[in-house]
């Protein structure tokens, strides 16, 4: 059976949405291995802000902010779900981009495309300067921008490279960060209980969850708190099923990472968080001053725990840029192909390499970089503020979007249905109608949170403004169903 996948030609189709489609001899090319995909998708929940930004949701909800965790955990496995469900059944580079085409109307795909793209754009410039402070850390004599410009051109070479060389760095990116979470939830929970071989720890079992001041220290509305300090933190997850649109067998890849979500959500954050919290009490100060995995390292005394941790935060920061400029340009590439950016974004090169789309958004990236070191408090700010809620805003979509892409896919191609949705349509509407609370309480709680939906909300408005008017005067021959889908032959 050959199952190779490969894009549908540029320029549109008349025919239905998902509908087998001509060769393309300069499309995408499935250069992902199912060990590559497998990876991206374990580690693809696995973000720098996990490692660094723990210890502040901890300091601001004690040892609540488990639950904390467990509400994002559980919003990100249903819409992962969701995701899976409609990229099962058709694989394809814009992935929730493409579904909200079909089932939404072109002006949100154009959207949410368009937003998506800008929030990795931006990251790109975060994950280079956070990059640049630990190389920098390590040997001064090189400045900070001149690191980060470094470790943005070895990663756009690799991109430019292939897909496979993505895939294989990714793939070794990504399995330091697992081994790293793994070894340590292991090595915590021995020390937890006492039977960690020379561990300075006492081991107090599950006391410290409750001996500084109970388990809601900060009363339980802290948790909701907790929820808007960690949410961001999960943003990534979705990055599989666009990968996949490159892979060997997208089905089957989409399927596996879908169905194995839960777990990895719940080692890796909910089981180091649980280790950090039955370490130290969730009020010790070197959670704060040190962080928080660095902390509960040194309280079981294994030496040089600071530079440990540092190389796996640079390994995390490397494989957030490698995988943010992957998915930026296969946004780009997608929204290329439906028309709704410059048809040089959909061309790739005899390796199958869209090298506009991938210069497109890198330059932007360095342009980002460039504002983070001349204008960090006001231009920067914006461009980090205006692309704060797109998570929320993603997720949300992908909720609408599902609603309506089971009725067409249920009419079409049932037999394709493979990942369905758990308690369909009750809880896609539960999801939705908690990403939406989020985003409420968010305005609500003010500060930068109220900042970062506000400015996010007036660019998506913008940009929703620039989809309609295209989409009015768009020619009535280019008014047919978006053209990414993937083709594969069985």
């Amino acid at each position: 059976m050959n199952t190779q996948p490969t894009l549908a030609k540029e320029g549109g189709t008349t025919g239905n949405p998902g509908e087998v489609q001509p060769d393309d001899a300069n499309g995408l090319k499935a250069g992902l291995k199912n060990r590559h995909l497998s990876m991206i998708a374990i580690g693809g929940v696995i973000g720098a802000g996990l490692f660094v930004g723990s210890g502040s949701g901890i300091a601001a909800a004690g040892p609540a902010i488990l639950l904390s965790y467990a509400l994002v955990g559980a919003m990100v496995v249903f819409v992962m779900r969701m995701l899976g469900e409609m990229a099962a059944a058709r694989p394809s580079s814009g992935s929730f981009s493409a579904y909200a085409d079909q089932a939404l109307g072109r002006w949100a795909g154009f959207t949410i495309g368009w937003l998506y793209w800008f929030f990795w754009v931006v990251v790109l410039a975060v994950e280079a300067t956070a990059g640049a402070v630990i190389l920098e850390s390590w040997i001064p004599a090189v400045p900070q921008w001149a690191w980060a410009l470094i470790v943005m051109v070895v990663l756009t070479a690799t991109n430019l490279g292939s897909v496979a060389s993505y895939g294989e760095f990714e793939f070794w990116f990504a399995g330091i960060k697992v081994v790293a979470i793994a070894g340590f939830v292991v090595i915590g929970l021995l020390a937890v209980f006492g039977v960690l071989p020379g561990s300075d720890n006492p081991g107090a079992g599950f006391a410290h969850l409750t001996d500084a001041g109970g388990f809601f220290p900060m009363g339980a509305g802290a948790i909701l708190t907790g929820v808007l300090m960690v949410v961001f933190s999960f943003m990534g997850s979705e990055i599989v099923t666009l990968a996949a649109g490159e892979s060997e067998d997208p089905q089957r890849a989409v399927t596996k990472a879908t169905n194995s979500v839960i777990w990895r959500i719940g080692v890796f954050y909910l089981g180091s968080i649980f280790v950090v919290l039955t370490l130290l009490p969730w009020n010790d100060e070197s959670i704060t001053e040190k962080g928080s995995y660095v902390a509960a390292l040194d309280s079981i005394g294994i030496p040089a725990a600071g530079q440990i941790m540092n190389v796996i935060v640079l390994t995390a920061v490397l494989s957030c840029l490698n995988s943010g400029l992957y998915t930026a340009s296969r946004m780009a590439f997608s929204l290329g192909q439906r028309g709704d950016a410059p048809a040089s974004f959909a061309r790739t090169n005899g390796r199958g390499v869209p090298v506009t789309a991938i210069l497109s958004s890198v330059v932007f990236g360095f342009v980002a970089v460039f504002f983070n070191y001349w204008r960090p408090d006001d231009v920067f700010a914006f461009l980090l503020n205006s692309s704060g809620a797109v998570a929320l805003f993603v997720w949300l979509v992908i909720c609408l979007t599902q609603l309506r892409m089971r009725k067409i896919i249920l009419r079409e191609s049932p037999e394709k249905l493979v990942v369905r949705m758990w308690l369909f349509p009750y809880l896609t509407w539960a999801t939705a109608a908690m990403i939406t609370f989020v985003l409420g309480y968010m305005v609500y709680d003010g500060g930068s949170n109220r900042e970062q939906v506000v400015l996010s909300l007036l660019v998506a408005a913008l940009v929703l403004a620039i989809g309609i008017v295209k989409d009015r005067l768009r020619k009535p021959s280019e008014t047919g169903e978006p053209s990414d889908t993937i083709r594969v032959d069985t």
